[in-house]
């Protein structure tokens, strides 16, 4: 019997170190970004990334001691990028909802703000989806905002893009009427600039957790969520509570993104 225990306890302890040395110490890894979502990424003049998310992504990899690769990718290829394996994380404002929680594995949120219409500033407009009627939405493609659009606008013509610039170059050129988006990329990415006068944020604030989940967070395999998710945790964590996020949040931000504890 004490031999049997033995051999045992030898198999356990056998099993543990192997899965100790299969688990992945993530010292290097490679975090997909779009580049195409002022201000959290885009390409500056430069031809170098930048933005609130670059920034925050670089500041979880300092404090993980990790070497970090950015990936720049289109938003709808980045899930399949992440499924593929050629990124291990998603930073890029991905919310976190329940139908992606089929998918993938999320990190705690990191930044919260509802989704509105952007359209002109003078338009009167009834926001059901009866006063909508005929009109010409545009929205990203794979974003919270399309879904949002076309289960609730069905009597609407939803214009789909592959990235949020486009669809305000058409909002600019009158090829749609309006377009849903995160409040701050429509302030911080059109209205704050030459293009966006004459327009405005309108309607009413958009944030149903069934559509637009419970914020952003830092998207990564299932299979990664006791390791990689554990160390994004910690690191998300220790930015709060350093004062970097507030630091980057005051950069990017005339208000609070965080997400409401």
């Amino acid at each position: 019997m004490q031999k049997r225990q033995l051999i045992a306890l030898i198999a356990l302890g056998c099993s543990a170190l192997a899965a100790q040395a299969q688990a992945p110490e993530w010292k290097k890894i490679r975090i997909g970004v779009e580049g195409a979502y002022p201000p959290f990424s885009e390409v500056g003049a430069d031809g170098k990334l930048k933005g609130f998310e670059i920034d925050l992504a670089l500041a979880y990899c300092a404090e993980m001691k990790a070497e970090c690769t950015l990936v720049q990718q289109d938003f709808d290829g980045l899930i399949p990028a992440l499924q593929a394996k050629k990124v291990d994380a998603i930073i890029a404002s991905v919310s976190i909802t329940d139908e992606r929680k089929k998918t993938i594995a999320f990190s705690n949120a990191y930044y919260n703000t509802p989704a509105k219409f952007a359209g002109k500033a003078d338009a009167k407009l009834d926001f059901s989806p009866a006063g909508l009627k005929g009109k010409k939405i545009g929205v990203q493609r794979a974003t919270i905002h399309e879904k949002f659009a076309a289960a609730m606008f069905k009597q609407s013509e939803i214009v789909r893009y592959a990235t949020q610039d486009q669809a305000f170059l058409d909002l600019k050129s009158g090829r749609i009427e309006l377009t849903l988006a995160d409040l701050v990329a429509i302030d911080q990415g059109f209205l704050s600039k030459p293009e966006g006068k004459g327009f405005a944020a309108i309607g009413p604030n958009y944030d149903d957790v069934k559509y637009f989940g419970t914020g952003s967070g830092v998207g990564m395999r299932k299979a990664d969520d006791k390791t990689l998710g554990k160390k994004f945790n910690d690191a998300i964590a220790a930015v709060s509570a350093n004062g970097t996020f507030k630091k980057l949040n005051d950069k990017y931000f005339p208000y609070d993104i965080a997400p409401k504890k």
